[in-house]
């Protein structure tokens, strides 16, 4: 007799047949156990990025104070450029555009480039160690995070010479810092198991995001669009941005900022464990 094609039953490694929904489950489940067992192993992730960033600067005698200086020279040069074109002025302006820069470059587009080589960046260890994949997602999320410290020196010295401290109003960051380093995890598993079955994807994330960076308010302001700036909110970078440059501008972010950033990281979650959990034993194979 022949089994008919049509049958929907699967076989667990016992060769007991499993219904579709169980197998589902079942990988779901193991998805979970193994981002449990990446934050029990959270030293060594955090060893590993800040690995990543000596051997980028490896050799140099001021390391990534680099990123600081670069930064910096970028935000000067840019802010005497852009307060001409717009005709503002550089003592207002020169604030809002050295946290936006930062908040971009070296916060959302980083976060997500840096995703998408998550597991390919990783490829050697992968097959030579047995560990939770997981671990190269916080391991991701660690360097993105140092990387970021050393460029929001530049903002930080910006607000001091030009005596526009915010106070304590910028405490209030500390949570979206958080939402954001919990979003880069979720899109390490998502576009770094994504990015290692199909190779054209980052260039593709590339491209999108330097569209992203012209419509969303990074070097001009939401009140520049006038009777139009509703039109933002259907941009989920938008609150993204906003809930963390608002309180480093002495301003708290408006609630339904709070509830679209919210929704947008419930949504990322969600598609992360999905694909994470179908990719998860097929990843050795792709990288």
């Amino acid at each position: 007799m022949t089994a008919t094609s049509g049958s929907s039953a699967q076989f667990s490694g016992s060769g007991l047949p499993t219904q579709p929904g169980r197998a589902s489950r079942s990988r779901l489940v193991s998805a979970c156990n193994d981002i449990a067992g990446g934050l029990r192993l959270w030293r060594l992730a955090l060893s590993l990025g800040w690995l990543d960033i000596r051997l980028q600067f490896n050799g140099s005698r001021i390391g990534p104070f680099w990123l600081t200086l670069t930064t910096g020279v970028m935000v000067g040069s840019m802010g005497l450029i852009y307060s001409q074109l717009f005709h503002l002025v550089l003592h207002d302006y020169l604030p809002y555009l050295a946290i936006s820069l930062i908040l971009w470059q070296a916060g959302l587009s980083s976060l997500i480039q840096e995703s998408c080589s998550t597991f390919t960046r990783a490829a050697e260890t992968l097959r030579s160690v047995n560990m939770p994949y997981s671990v190269q997602a916080f391991r991701t999320m660690v360097r993105c995070g140092i990387m970021f410290g050393y460029n929001i020196i530049v903002p930080i010295v910006v607000f001091l010479v030009l005596g526009v401290w915010p106070g304590l109003t910028m405490l209030l960051a500390i949570p979206a810092i958080a939402i954001w380093l919990a979003n880069n995890v979720a899109l390490c598993l998502l576009l770094g198991s994504a990015c290692a079955r199909f190779r054209d994807i980052p260039p593709i994330v590339g491209s999108i995001l330097q569209i992203m960076f012209y419509i969303t308010p990074v070097i001009w302001e939401p009140k520049q669009l006038g009777n139009t700036t509703f039109w933002l909110y259907f941009n989920p970078f938008y609150a993204l941005l906003e809930i963390v440059r608002r309180p480093f501008l002495g301003q708290a972010p408006e609630s339904m900022l709070w509830m679209i950033a919210g929704g947008f990281s419930l949504t990322l979650w969600i598609l992360a464990l999905f694909t994470f959990s179908r990719s998860r034993s097929r990843l050795a194979f792709w990288i």
